[in-house]
């Protein structure tokens, strides 16, 4: 006989306190948090809206994080024990602008800090901002050195005057950076995307720093931003629930704090003007309805699952059950198909190392990888395999479970302007192919928790390594002249190809191009690379590059061009000459920078004092004959006005025929290009 299941006793009960208990909470006073939270505050030109609170607006009116102080109508948020000035603020996009109260007056604080908020409150993108490191108390001599005038201001430090200095974060290099760490202080300050431009013009002053700390940097906030959107949608008031303020809540007209004003669990969205009796009878009846139907459901899927039990064979007679029919499929298969095609019955789940999983998903056709096998590959990025540090990544050596070598370059930020690089190095690597070229193998999903950058591996280090780094030791041998030279013309040819491709490389330099095995040329780094209009005789943008290589006049007229690659590359020529960094602070003041001191030479015919003699240009007149002659050429990619240089195709022509001995009875003097007024740049 079978039982028979009535609805559990103790369900009602539950239902009564719902009932009994809804009219205390709805009768509750509500209509206070409703109007004050809605009520609009001002402080000098900023209203006062959720996520905010303070003056006349409660605690519970905003979030914890945001609280708003009005000394003398100026509106101050409080970060990290630090006062900012809220200049803007703008509700439809979460965004607000804020500037150092302390350093709008003063660019010499009383008490130094650093910048820092919240990332739990604020987007980590930080989409329209750069940091500025200001040095504080520093020797005069090497901050104008390495600096100029323009970077340094005086404050008053314990009673007495000492120089103080400014640079953007983002163009300090190693050595300058250590230089300047004799300071004895040093502070990052943000400051916003037009003002960061202006303090990377070379031509900077002190003015341009003050107002860029005045205009401020924008924060976009993330705090409940979708439960406080849905909340205004339905005629509510964002809010924080006063006794857990980090709890979001939604103050309604009809007294309800639910997510949304509409949510039935809470009862909202009834009309105000029904009484309060009205509306406790229908929710206790509708309530007291779903219920018993609940009971009564719960009550016939018990019954459901004990007949079942009934009927249904024991644990052991099923497993003998499934055991007859699993031994008869083995069987009937091994009989029909043969034993060694038993496995085609089974079903084939790939594994996440398998070329299903990530093989046939691509960027413009270059393959994406899976952030575990990238891990795998490089023994969870172990320090010990680090190749290098550049300004956008760490590059570490992996191998692939396919048993390829690789190198793979890991972003040092997963926002959205390191997401623009990447898929900018993406789209471009897959769209060339030259073999001076670096291979592309793939990438991780821009989803993927870091962005990862999948290269050939190139074993022989940079070109930099070979001139004056880790490979230069007085142990090892100098590269010869002529395979300096041959790295010359490939690397110029690589360049040549990516004109031609209408690509501007924009990062020209010896630690970018490097060698294998056959010290065979391999041009790398292609982050800030972008495609070159067909139609256009420039690109406008911020300069960018590596201090030291970057073209003067792109500085001052913001004009990318394909001779911005040309002057680069001159100075590319001149390290290969010299085998002399760049940019080194060791030497004299005048001399800091290479292709500043290498036209000084080549002008007053001192070539002598700047090539690397161990190669044998006073010990061999062919070796002195070819080096002048890519002297002459490296002078003329180093001319202040880009009209005045050779494009990369001239370039591959002359270093061609300086090779194969077509220049040598020319005239070996290196003609002197008159820079007209002093070196001044012409008009943009």
């Amino acid at each position: 006989m079978k039982r028979r299941l009535d609805p559990s006793p103790a369900f009602f009960p539950v239902i009564l306190s719902i009932v009994l208990c809804f009219p205390a909470i709805s009768c509750q006073e509500t209509q206070r948090p409703f109007d004050v939270c809605g009520a609009r505050v001002q402080c000098g030109a900023i209203t006062v809206e959720y996520p905010f609170w303070g003056l006349n607006r409660p605690a519970y009116c905003g979030h914890p994080g945001f609280q708003l102080t009005c000394p003398s109508n100026v509106p101050l948020l409080n970060f990290e024990s630090l006062n900012y000035r809220v200049l803007r603020s703008d509700t439809s996009t979460q965004t607000i602008t804020i500037a150092r109260n302390d350093l709008r007056e003063n660019i010499c604080p009383r008490f130094l800090y650093n910048t820092s908020y919240n990332s739990t409150l604020f987007n980590g993108d930080n989409f329209d901002q750069r940091n500025v490191s200001l040095y504080y108390n520093c020797n005069s001599s090497i901050g104008v050195i390495l600096l100029g005038t323009n970077y340094r201001f005086t404050c008053n430090v314990n009673e007495s005057q000492s120089d103080s200095y400014f640079i953007r974060t983002d163009q300090l290099i190693p050595s300058v950076a250590s230089s300047l760490d004799q300071c004895q202080n040093r502070i990052d300050v943000p400051v916003n995307q037009s003002s960061a431009t202006r303090l990377a013009t070379g031509i900077a002053t002190t003015d341009d720093l003050r107002s860029g700390l005045t205009a401020g940097f924008q924060l976009q906030w993330t705090a409940n931003i979708n439960e406080c959107d849905r909340c205004i949608r339905s005629n509510g008031q964002c809010g924080s629930n006063s006794t857990s303020p980090d709890v979001f809540a939604c103050y309604c007209a009809n007294g309800n704090f639910s997510l949304t004003c509409n949510d039935t669990n809470e009862g909202g969205g009834s009309s105000s003007k029904k009484s309060v009796s009205t509306i406790v009878a229908v929710v206790g009846a509708i309530l007291a309805a779903i219920g018993i139907g609940i009971g009564i459901f719960v009550c016939r899927q018990r019954r459901k699952r004990i007949a079942i039990r009934e009927l249904s064979p024991s644990h052991t007679e099923t497993k003998a059950i499934l055991t007859t029919v699993s031994n008869y499929q083995v069987n009937n298969n091994q009989v029909n198909s043969g034993s060694s095609n038993f496995t085609s019955s089974i079903p084939s789940y790939p594994s996440s190392k398998t070329s299903n999983d990530f093989g046939k998903s691509s960027y413009f056709g270059a393959q994406v990888f899976s952030y575990e096998e990238l891990e795998v590959a490089t023994d969870n990025f172990n320090n010990s395999r680090e190749l290098g540090d550049g300004g956008f990544g760490a590059v570490y050596y992996g191998k692939l479970i396919d048993g390829r070598e690789v190198a793979v370059k890991r972003l040092y930020e997963n926002n959205f302007k390191r997401v623009e690089q990447f898929m900018n190095e993406v789209e471009i690597l897959t769209k060339l192919n030259h073999e001076n070229l670096v291979k592309l193998y793939g990438c991780s999903s821009k989803h993927s928790k870091e962005l990862l950058l999948v290269y050939e591996y190139i074993p022989n280090g940079t070109v930099a390594d070979h001139l004056h780094g880790k490979l230069s030791t007085s142990t090892s041998a100098p590269i010869s002249w002529p395979l300096r030279l041959n790295i010359a013309i490939e690397t110029a040819e690589a360049l040549a190809y990516l004109h031609n491709s209408d690509v501007i490389h924009r990062d020209v330099k010896t630690t970018n191009i490097l060698l294998d095995k056959t010290f065979k040329v391999k041009v790398a780094d292609f982050g800030l690379s972008r495609l070159f209009p067909n139609d256009a005789t420039h690109v406008s943008t911020a300069p960018q590059g590596t201090p030291g290589y970057v073209d003067p006049e792109y500085y001052q007229c913001y004009q990318l061009t394909d001779k911005s690659d040309v002057y680069s590359f001159g100075v590319v020529l001149i390290e290969l000459l010299s085998s002399l960094m760049a940019v080194d602070t060791s030497r004299h003041r005048l001399d800091i920078n290479l292709a500043n001191m290498a036209v000084v030479k080549i002008q007053n015919h001192l070539l002598g004092e700047l090539v690397d003699k161990s190669v044998g240009f006073e010990s061999d007149g062919v070796v002195r004959r070819m080096m002048t002659l890519v002297a002459e050429l490296a002078f003329r990619c180093l001319q202040q006005e880009k009209d005045l240089r050779p494009t990369m195709k001239e370039v591959v022509e002359v270093l061609r025929g300086i090779q194969n001995d077509e220049m040598n009875a020319q005239k070996l003097e290196v003609v002197d290009i008159v820079v007209d007024d002093g070196g001044r740049l012409k008009d943009c």
